[in-house]
């Protein structure tokens, strides 16, 4: 029986192009989506570019240009790379569209009128010579845990988060002057009332999460939840609807995760599907978060406590998939360092199979990882091309062969294929996703030792039929590896069905078609 599988992509703002840090942290999800599409799940993969916050307004202002201008030229970008690294996503969309924020301000409103969203007065920084309300991103201080100059949001040396008394001494990045704190009124999240709900859930429910989703989560819990502000001083973001602050935005944070909802509504409204079949509780769908890991506690707490509030019966997220940072050249991805190179470029010059696989196998699935070009060359040259491509290579391209003979499948590697579908699967589902690329590796190299140990260069001039069986065999492993592999690198698995006339993918067992005609067989790969 097919399941209802909600897959959620992070939100990169849009303030820049992608590095390949953000791919590394978002592969995981196409690689769920297109596993459970296989097996014949229903599937719903999104995500889409956040629009809204200090970031962008900061790009603005420095490239004199309106926060809409800078969304939708990044947003265009972002969309583009995520095409040409073979994203598969049923949408990716923005949150500066009117669906997303008109369903969000209904969303908000209910919350607001289930008593969970309620009015603070407090102390914020304030600038007198920019005569307005600063967020903390907005604000330049001296982190009082390790003395270095930093932003207000968090200390980019040690990671501190600033309290309101941290910032009452705090520079206004703007203008340079010394800011004041004063009394203003802002909108509130009751996330503390959520505690044991959120509590009970992870018990319930962190089997599978990485190791970092555990801790993050669990230390948020133990210091207790604090009720979080969910307006801004901003002129650029979604309303709210509600009277009395017709000057304020929402809070990014509570807008962005609320469009994996927004845009599996839309979706469904263009499919003509009930969303709900993905997100409320009665269909027992399967939901999973995808992102890196300095979003975790949006995903696991907070997003989780904005579908409590709606007290509409809805499915909370079950799997927190999140990476851990993806280094390049042993230095942590930097503007100002320079390398920082746009992923797009990156993909352009060396093809998207090799960049998946490389991401996918040795990336920062557990722990933070490392990667350099020559990393990246060794991975194509010596898997890829090596093994893999050399076995598509001299079975579908040898010499004097026509077409595929009528042979017969071996019968262990038959059991092979089979055992490989059930361990790659069960990999990709306990999230193991470098394990999962190894198994998949694994047939192929048995695949090369079964053609070395079966000598068809012989066979063809000693054994007709036994070359015809060789033959047929390493084609039928060819066959299923566009299968096992599509998950890791859909555009080589499409080239090795379009040469062997596969006219479907599935997570079972194939065979190709005897007498089929071998024409414009290519090589899989390319040298680097």
């Amino acid at each position: 029986m097919s399941k209802n599988i909600l897959i959620g992509g992070a939100w990169p703002y849009a303030n820049s192009d992608l590095h390949l840090g953000h791919i590394a942290g978002l592969i995981p999800g196409d690689i769920l989506a297109r596993y459970f599409r296989l097996k014949g799940d229903n599937v719903m993969f999104v995500s889409g570019t956040d629009c809204h916050g200090t970031p962008i307004t900061e790009r603005a202002k420095k490239e004199h240009k309106s926060p809409k201008e800078i969304a939708e030229y990044y947003h265009k970008r972002d969309k583009e790379t995520l095409e040409k690294f073979d994203f598969s996503y049923d949408l990716y969309t923005y949150t500066d569209t009117d669906f997303h924020k008109q369903e969000t301000m209904k969303i908000f409103r209910k919350i607001y009128d289930n008593g969970y969203i309620y009015e603070r007065i407090e102390p914020q920084p304030y600038c007198e010579h920019c005569n307005k309300f600063l967020s903390d991103r907005e604000l330049q201080i001296t982190c009082p845990k390790c003395g270095q100059i930093t932003k207000a949001d968090q200390c980019d040396s040690c990671q501190y988060v600033p309290t309101i008394e941290d910032m009452k001494d705090g520079v206004c990045l703007e203008c340079g002057s010394k800011v004041v704190l004063k009394d203003n009124k802002n909108l509130y999240l009751a996330l503390s009332k959520f505690q044991k709900e959120i509590e009970d859930y992870v018990k319930a429910n962190d089997a599978l999460w990485r190791v970092n989703a555990k801790n993050e989560t669990n230390k948020y819990l133990k210091q207790g939840l604090v009720d979080r502000a969910v307006t801004r001083d901003l002129d650029w973001g979604v309303d709210i609807p509600v009277e009395g602050y017709e000057n304020k935005k929402m809070y990014v944070w509570i807008e962005a995760v609320l469009g994996y909802v927004t845009a599996s509504m839309k979706k469904c409204e263009e499919l003509g599907l009930n969303w709900e079949e993905f997100w409320k509780e009665k269909y027992n769908p399967t939901i999973y978060m995808v992102h890196g890991k300095d979003n975790i506690v949006f995903h696991s707490i907070i997003f989780n406590a904005l579908l409590l509030a709606l007290k509409e019966d809805c499915h909370l997220v079950n799997t927190i998939v999140s990476s851990e940072y993806l280094n390049i050249n042993d230095e942590k991805i930097s503007k100002s360092k320079g390398n920082g190179t746009p992923a797009i470029e990156l993909v352009e010059q060396y093809g998207v199979d090799p960049l998946r696989f490389y991401l996918i196998n040795n990336g920062p699935e557990k722990k933070d990882a490392n990667f350099t070009i020559d990393a990246l060359i060794a991975t194509n040259n010596g898997e890829l091309l090596n093994k893999f491509g050399n076995l598509v290579n001299r079975t579908l391209k040898f010499k004097d062969l026509a077409e595929i003979p009528n042979g017969k499948l071996a019968s262990e590697k038959k059991k092979k294929i089979e055992e490989t579908y059930k361990a790659v699967g069960k990999a990709i589902e306990t999230l193991e996703f470098k394990e999962a690329s190894n198994i998949a590796m694994d047939l192929v190299e048995i695949a090369n030792k079964y053609y070395d140990e079966q000598k068809p260069w012989l066979q063809k001039k000693e054994d007709i039929n036994e070359f015809n069986n060789t033959i047929y065999t390493c084609a039928t492993i060819i066959a299923n590896l566009s299968n096992i592999f599509e998950p890791f690198m859909p555009s080589a698995c499409e080239k090795i069905r379009k040469y062997l006339q596969i006219a479907g993918k599935s997570w079972n067992l194939v065979e190709p078609q005897a007498g089929l005609k071998l024409e414009g067989i290519e090589p899989l790969f390319t040298r680097m």
